[in-house]
């Protein structure tokens, strides 16, 4: 009776350590450096949208304009709303002390969570809201504004706004917040650990 080798024995693959739901690629890839770079550059949008709106920094906003000097940052958008189901609603809003400060901080919290990569789970469904309400000001699907001229709409559907949502959620889901940012030192901190929604 012939006695056979035994097979050789089989190696098992290495695998990523990825938190569970989430699909992120290992922190000094050259895809999560990629991310990391674009969750920045998107973080210091909104970063350098509430300085300027803040102190008036001469661009899209004057000195005179800035809201610590008593400005309405969300006036001058939400007046000119003139097209949508909702521009009634916008204009009404224009000025209003409390979407100011909704505007705002909105802007503030987003830039600070995508720079710091952290809360990034709650930042793309709170920034998924804001871009929301800014498309509909915005209402691309428009061909003319209330008074008949041309919205210049370069598509109906797909503007900046949701892109911008896009991007965040992609960066959520990907927990991009952990390379060149706080995302791992943010997701072991306690309440973050006993609530995933956090991260």
């Amino acid at each position: 009776m012939s006695v056979q080798p035994a097979p050789p024995p089989v190696l098992a693959a290495p695998r990523e350590t990825r938190d569970e739901g989430t699909a992120a690629p290992r922190p000094h890839s050259v895809p999560a450096r990629a991310l990391a770079v674009l969750r920045i550059a998107l973080g210091l949008v909104f970063l350098w949208a509430f300085l300027d709106k803040t102190l008036g920094l001469g661009y899209a906003t004057s000195g005179e304009s800035a809201w610590i000097n008593g400005g309405a940052p969300a006036a001058g958008y939400l007046g000119g709303v003139s097209a949508g189901p909702l521009q009634s609603t916008f204009n009404g809003w224009a000025g209003a002390v409390w979407v100011d400060f909704a505007y705002m901080a909105g802007m503030l919290g987003l830039g600070v969570a995508l720079v710091a990569g952290i809360g990034l789970r709650l930042a793309a469904a709170g920034g998924t809201v804001m871009m929301l309400m800014l498309w509909t000001a915005e209402w691309p699907v428009a061909r003319v504004l209330a008074d008949g001229s041309p919205t210049m709409s370069t598509n109906p559907v797909v503007d900046m706004h949701v892109v911008y949502a896009l991007v965040m959620v992609v960066l959520a889901v990907c927990a991009a917040g952990r390379t060149w940012g706080l995302g791992s030192a943010w997701e072991r901190a306690p309440v973050v650990r006993h609530h995933s929604w956090l991260h």
